[in-house]
């Protein structure tokens, strides 16, 4: 048999492809784990988010001598306050517009017609669209689709989350042992390395730690403050439901690069409804925020800890969004950057030397 590198390359090619082949046929006996993975990925993923974000008041209570459990006891205790306070405060307002917007709804679609309406009697509009007959009809149907579907999606979502209750309810319980036993789980996993790469091991833990802790923490910071920004500008200029498209765009906001802009449109659409001149003024203080947040708190936030190109972020965010719907979305940016420290330091350690000797 020869043994060429060429011959074993293709050989382990071969190989590979031949168990894809056979796992294809055999898919079945792998719908309990799928069905599991999708059981536990929303639990999961929310206990980690919540456990990078506590983890450092943690780690500074147990600093000062403050038993573990009790520490944690104390955040819930501390996010039971908070989450009331929200109850008292935010919710009712929050609830009574998203009420008044939802009982209103033909009528804001009228007004939007009527709105285009006076746009097709504009000169200026006219000299750039003299065909404009059906204008407002079309648009009219389109905003009376899109509100429908965003209807019937909030009312699925809703159902998902009451249907689910349990299942999120988890969450909590995983995040105690998560915050109670963290410390440990890089121990457990340098088991699984050889040991003369235990030092390699431990660097890449911890390089992941911090890339997703800075990630999760900055863009949670990044989000709060950019909200406040937004609606500080839209009370200052006006707009019908601030806080309700505020909300809105500050929970689309934690999707890099594409979240802000899905978050400008019901903003833009609810003050074009108000009138044209509001549009100009929502689009000055969308504008205005996200400059601040991008030249000013981005840098100092992330640094160069964020270090992916924005073409990159955007095709993470198709093909995840493509593959997994909202939760690859939300996890396209994590996974690809706990990916890219485990693949660089993969090829620094097998496949630099020898790439740089088949380059002299």
């Amino acid at each position: 048999m020869p043994q060429s590198r060429l011959f074993r390359t293709c050989m382990t090619i071969t190989v590979m492809l031949l168990i894809i082949f056979l796992l294809s046929k055999v898919s079945f006996l792998f719908q309990p784990i799928k069905a599991m993975f999708h059981l536990l990925i929303v639990p999961f993923m929310l206990a980690g988010f919540f456990y990078y974000l506590m983890r450092p008041i943690v780690q500074y209570l147990v600093h000062r001598k403050v038993n573990r459990i009790a520490a944690i006891l104390l955040i819930y205790l501390a996010m039971a306050a908070v989450v009331t306070l929200f109850a008292i405060v935010v919710w009712p307002a929050l609830m009574k517009q998203i009420h008044t917007f939802a009982e209103g709804a033909p009528a804001f679609i009228e007004s939007f017609r009527e709105q285009i309406e006076r746009l097709q009697h504009n000169r200026l509009v006219a000299m750039f669209s003299p065909d404009q007959s059906d204008l407002s009809t079309k648009l009219s149907e389109y905003l009376d689709q899109a509100i429908t579907a965003a209807s019937d999606y909030v009312s699925n979502f809703i159902a998902a989350v009451t249907n689910f209750f349990i299942v999120v309810a988890t969450a909590p319980i995983i995040l105690y042992y998560m915050l109670k036993e963290g410390e440990s789980i890089p121990r457990s996993v340098l088991h699984l390395i050889p040991r003369r790469y235990n030092k390699d091991g431990q660097e890449v833990l911890e390089e992941i730690d911090g890339a997703l802790s800075g990630f999760i923490i900055g863009r949670v910071i990044i989000t709060f403050l950019l909200g406040v920004m937004m609606y500080a500008g839209f009370m200052l200029i006006g707009l019908p439901y601030a806080l309700l498209v505020t909300v809105i765009a500050t929970v689309l906001n934690i999707i890099p690069y594409i979240g802000p802009i899905l978050g400008a449109i019901p903003c833009i659409i609810v003050a074009f409804i108000d009138s044209p001149a509001m549009v100009i003024w929502v689009i000055i203080v969308t504008i205005v925020t996200q400059q601040i947040e991008g030249n000013l708190l981005s840098p100092h936030i992330y640094g160069k800890r964020l270090d992916i190109h924005p073409l990159t972020t955007i095709l993470l965010m198709l093909i995840a969004g493509e593959l997994w719907g909202i939760v690859g979305v939300i996890l396209a940016i994590p996974i690809y950057m706990v990916l890219k420290i485990i693949i660089v330091r993969l090829y620094t350690l097998f496949l630099a030397e020898k790439v740089e000797e088949l380059v002299e």
